[in-house]
């Protein structure tokens, strides 16, 4: 396609303006250095602009760093829309509604742990399966199921997966109040309800992870991380439940569209207006989804601390550090440029918006009045997963980025090339291989599977976390390095 002319009209924010694309409401903004910037896939550029032509979008529809081409929204998107006038789309969600990470820290170094780390993934991987259709050890009635989707990670709580302080420290408190079981198709219950407490498949993993540097000692210090110490990275999501919902709906607002006389640039941005039936809906279903993910998550935990009792005698210290969404849509209150061009000196106003991030996170600032007593003075934690092969950081959100990016970040290092394409490249036995010669011990679901995440499939994660900090969304605070991962 034809590269559009960009501006940097803030370090690592590159603006395609809204006469580049026929039809664009907003300018687009790509958050990237001049280096990734520069290899960024043309799926993107197109993409994003596409976004910009969309309903009530407010400015600017985004892309975070580690954006790639993806089903409607790029992955890495990040838009909101006016809750009046604006739509909602499930391409703009993902089909893993809630996908997700969480980051777990412990009382123990790798000398402690590396002994017994073959024998902890190991049963790590008993107490939690992986891979597609893997059901999990946690039996339920359908009523049982429709609690979990409408109460979340308060669900487990009260029935002992959980503790106080585990809800304090995830998104939302781990449930999204708008949940409605009852716009939830039957077929989606079927293929959720066995699978709470399991990993899926393609990019998600349950890692064991060694704090390799720390980046900024007085927040990583409040949030109880030190240099050498072992932490768990969970990232999943809502499973076969999560897509159904996705699937169920993209059909409704075919017909949404047509009755709504809605024209999209792409037939993935499917959408219908918010306030609408269809659209409440909708809403109402992803949000059961996020919550079921929200609980799967805290599930998966509570077998973690489990094998680690096991294995290591005790789970004291594995306390959690945060759990935060990356395919979801919020409403959320945002400083909203004016679109009044005649007058542009008006100030920004503050309006709730529905914000969708599409392979992208959250990262509210300190004092933001939605998070947690004990984040107040850091901001709200931000975890970003790098390949299996290269290693994660933990980040704070930053003031910026309520002004920048409607208080968004990168969710991951983002791949740099389609998972057909890396098994061509490369066996799985070959990327295990690899892997364990580097002292990272691996269990995999499937070889194939292994090959479609080797490390040169992404981008560098440093260069992306580089991106994101010049740009001021985010604060690096650790960079955490792989020695044990459980694949899906």
């Amino acid at each position: 396609m034809t590269i559009p002319p960009m501006k940097e009209v803030a370090k690592n924010i590159w603006e395609i303006p809204a006469s580049f694309k026929q039809g664009m409401l907003v300018p687009a903004h790509i958050v990237a250095g001049k280096d990734i910037l520069d290899a960024m896939d043309d799926g993107v550029i197109d993409q994003v602009t596409n976004v910009a032509c969309m309903p009530g979008i407010l400015a600017p529809a985004l892309c975070m760093p580690d954006g790639h081409w993806g089903y409607g929204f790029p992955v890495g998107g990040v838009a909101a829309f006016d809750l009046d006038t604006g739509v909602i789309s499930p391409g703009g969600i993902g089909f893993d509604i809630n996908c997700g990470v969480r980051l777990i820290r412990t009382d123990w170094t790798e000398a402690d742990v590396r002994p017994k780390l073959r024998e902890l993934i190991q049963t790590i991987a008993k107490y939690v399966p992986a891979g597609v259709g893997g059901e999990g050890s946690v039996s339920l009635t359908r009523g049982q199921f429709n609690d979990i989707t409408t109460y979340g990670a308060q669900w487990c709580l009260d029935n002992g997966y959980a503790s106080r302080e585990d809800i304090e420290r995830i998104e939302e408190h781990g449930r999204i109040r708008q949940a409605d079981p009852s716009k939830v198709s039957t077929r989606a219950i079927s293929r959720g309800i066995g699978q709470l407490g399991t990993l899926g498949s393609g990019n998600h993993y349950l890692e064991i992870q060694v704090v390799e540097r720390i980046l900024n000692p007085e927040q990583a210090q409040a949030l109880g991380i030190q240099q050498g110490q072992v932490v768990i990275m969970v990232h999943c999501g809502s499973r076969g439940f999560g897509h159904q919902v996705a699937t169920d709906y993209l059909k409704d607002f075919d017909l949404a569209m047509r009755k709504y006389r809605i024209h999209v640039k792409d037939r993935q941005l499917s959408c219908a207006p918010f306030q609408s039936d269809e659209g409440q809906h909708y809403y109402a279903a992803m949000a059961c989804a996020a919550n079921m993910a929200f609980a799967n998550r805290q599930i998966i935990t509570h077998f973690v601390r489990k094998a680690f009792a096991d294995i290591m005698g005790t789970s004291k210290g594995m306390d959690l550090i945060y759990d935060v969404a990356h395919n979801i849509a919020k409403i959320e209150e945002h400083q909203v440029p004016s679109t009044d061009d005649s007058r542009p000196e008006e100030r920004p106003q503050t309006r709730k918006v529905l914000v969708h991030r599409k392979g992208a996170t959250r990262a509210f600032p300190p004092g933001h009045p939605e998070l947690a007593s004990m984040f107040k003075e850091t901001g709200q934690p931000v975890l970003i997963g790098g390949s299996m092969e290269t290693g994660s950081y933990l980040l704070t959100g930053t003031a910026d980025a309520m002004r920048m990016s409607f208080g968004s970040t990168a969710h991951g290092a983002g791949r740099t090339m389609s998972r057909t394409r890396a098994k061509d490249e490369v066996r799985g036995q070959d990327v295990k291989a690899r892997m364990e010669q580097r002292g990272i011990v691996i269990k995999a679901a499937s070889m194939s599977g292994l090959a479609e995440e080797a490390g040169f499939a992404y981008k560098d994660i440093d260069m992306v976390i580089a991106s994101l900090q010049d740009a001021g969304i985010s604060t690096a605070v650790a960079r955490m390095v792989p020695i044990g991962n459980l694949k899906g």
